[in-house]
């Protein structure tokens, strides 16, 4: 005998289903749209702390507005009373629609903030539809063609300018460019890369993709004429890192050292572009290629340390042949260790001198500072800041600066505030701190070395570096310029969104290169700052470091490079400005 149904339930079964979303699902939006408020508005940093940079918010505002999206779908599907042939309809829709993209898209690029780019895939990348450099070169009629190289005060001869400090003493820019803009001299097309540039004289060098050659290229300052290329078959390529080389060369007595992003180290002749020498830094410390290209994601990205005798470079790991179950007991030996941090080579010779710390490499370039009355090579690490003895690559110290080489990657240099004082930054959420390096006497005064200060909402400087005057710090932390004051941690001013981009100080003002490719002149002072000028330097995605060399402001990105006419007075100096007071009050 068949079921009686109730009167209330037979009535529910034939009440028609809604065409609209009932107010649950309406609720569940206003959940998610109130989410996406306190997300883009860095309610959330008050929460969840200094990690939420802004590439962390678009990443979420992306996962709520597809979890609304997803809750209107289900309701569709499973409760809307629209037909069934309409929800067929869509659902195919949705799915040809997601194939297409899937299959006529391609991410280009992606910005410091995580925002995609796309081009449709049967598009060529630019550096692809550039002629070799060498053939450039060639065309050019210059591979062969000597010409003196003349050291003078105002070169810019290697990352972060002649004293590696972010910063041009002795020169001030004018910056009226309403009235008088910069003059371009040149602008051209140029190959794929993050590399600066480093000049001598008349002379500019970088690094840049082209096809699947990886070059060091030489142009003529004032004319933007290639005047010799040396290339090796070499490609980096990743989704959020883009294509090509990253590290600035450094010129030292007329040879150009550069170090590639898959590992080739070069040492060039500048007058004539002749290879002096060259090594496959991967395959010369036995690294597991592959391995290494996964831990450090984005392509190995310091510049060439050059000293009287040597060339100093990061190394690397995995080492094949060596058991990683050990490699947690950092040997002493870096020789026996499966991560070596620091690689010498002979500057003359190419033959390698020796090799350094037990640690995988992270982005930053190892650098000569003169601590307590000793040189010491000072670099960043994966986990840690260390230095290490120029002449045997032996550990005289290192200290906590946490970092994942293939996620919170470290890359900002640090800065040698005075004889015991060290500074360093980076983003990710751990900001800015001021270290004291009173104990720090050898590998035993590990962990004795502590911070004056340490504050994890300053100077998230992502892939940027800060530049030091007055005893304050100016830098863009997770895009926005921001000054501090060294002595106590304290926020003076945090103003201006450029994006993820850089800045170089000149004199007492500052040039930030915003990402959108933009050069705005900014005062550099505590007190409240307004631009003193900008112009429209480059098009695109600009990540690359400011070179001026004289009166010579060289921009580039990962398409065009330019050279822009200013005003300067006064001359570069190639020495380090003696350390102050006032770098630390």
């Amino acid at each position: 005998m068949p079921r009686d149904i109730p009167a209330s339930e037979g009535a529910a079964s034939l009440r028609p289903r809604p065409l609209i979303p009932p107010t649950r699902v309406w609720v569940t939006l206003a959940s998610l749209v109130a989410a996406t408020a306190l997300v883009r508005f860095g309610w959330l940093e008050l929460i969840a702390g200094a990690v939420v940079d802004q590439a962390v918010r678009n990443i979420i505002t992306l996962i709520l507005a597809f979890s609304g999206l997803v809750v209107v779908y289900v309701w569709f599907l499973r409760e809307s009373g629209h037909s069934r042939s309409l929800k067929k309809g869509v659902s195919i829709g949705l799915a040809a629609l997601i194939l297409v993209a899937l299959a006529a898209l391609r991410i280009e690029r992606v910005s410091g903030d995580l925002v995609p780019q796309f081009a449709f895939r049967w598009q060529p990348r630019r550096d692809a539809l550039l002629p070799s450099a060498t053939s450039a070169a060639r065309q050019a009629g210059a591979l062969n063609a000597a010409s003196p190289w003349v050291e003078t005060a105002a070169d810019f001869p290697c990352f972060l300018g002649p004293t590696g400090t972010n910063r041009l003493v002795n020169v001030e820019i004018a910056t009226d460019w309403n009235d008088t803009p910069p003059r371009l001299v040149w602008r051209q097309p140029i190959g794929a890369g993050w590399s600066g540039f480093a000049t001598c004289g008349d002379h500019a060098v970088t690094l840049e993709q082209r096809g699947e050659d990886e070059a060091v290229t030489c142009y003529t300052i004032s004319t933007g004429t290639l005047e010799w290329a040396v290339s090796v078959p070499a490609r980096h390529e990743t989704v959020l890192g883009g294509v090509g080389p990253r590290s600035t060369p450094t010129i030292r007595d007329g040879v150009v050292y550069t170090t590639g992003a898959i590992g080739w180290l070069h040492a060039i002749d500048g007058a004539t572009g002749a290879v002096l020498w060259r090594k496959d830094i991967v395959t010369d410390l036995g690294l597991d290629r592959a391995a290494h290209a996964a831990a450090v994601a984005w392509g190995r990205s310091g510049s060439p340390l050059v000293t009287d005798r040597l060339v100093i470079v990061p190394a690397g790991g995995p080492r094949q042949g060596v058991d990683l179950a050990d490699s947690g007991e950092a040997p002493a030996n870096p020789a026996t260790a499966a991560f070596v941090s620091l690689v010498a080579y002979d500057r003359a010779t190419g033959s390698r001198a020796w090799l350094a710390g037990t640690e995988q490499i992270a982005y930053a370039s190892p650098q000569l500072l003169s601590i307590q009355g000793r040189d010491l090579v000072v670099t960043v690490n994966e986990g840690h800041v260390a230095a290490y003895e120029p002449e045997t690559g032996a550990t005289v110290w290192e200290v906590v600066w946490p970092g994942h080489s293939n996620s919170d990657a470290s890359c900002s240099q640090p800065h040698l505030l005075s004889d015991d004082r060290l500074f360093i930054s980076k983003g990710y959420g751990v900001g800015a701190a001021v270290f004291s390096l009173d104990n720090a006497t050898g590998i035993d005064a590990t962990g004795v070395i502590e911070p004056i200060w340490q504050q994890s909402n300053l100077l998230k400087t992502k892939f940027t570096n800060v530049a030091i005057r007055d005893g304050h710090a100016y830098g863009l932390s997770d895009g926005i310029l921001e000054c501090v004051r060294l002595r106590d941690g304290t926020r003076a001013w945090k103003r201006g969104r450029y994006g993820q981009g850089q800045v170089l100080l000149v004199g007492g003002t500052l040039l930030v290169q915003a990402e959108s490719g933009e050069v705005i002149a900014v005062p550099a002072t505590p007190e409240q700052p307004t631009e003193l000028g900008r112009f429209a330097a480059l098009d695109g995605q600009t990540w690359n470091n400011l070179c001026l060399a004289g009166n010579r402001l060289l921009v580039r990105n990962a398409e065009e490079a330019a050279c822009y006419e200013v005003t300067v007075t006064g001359a570069t100096d190639s020495v380090a400005p003696p350390t102050t007071p006032e770098d630390t009050n």
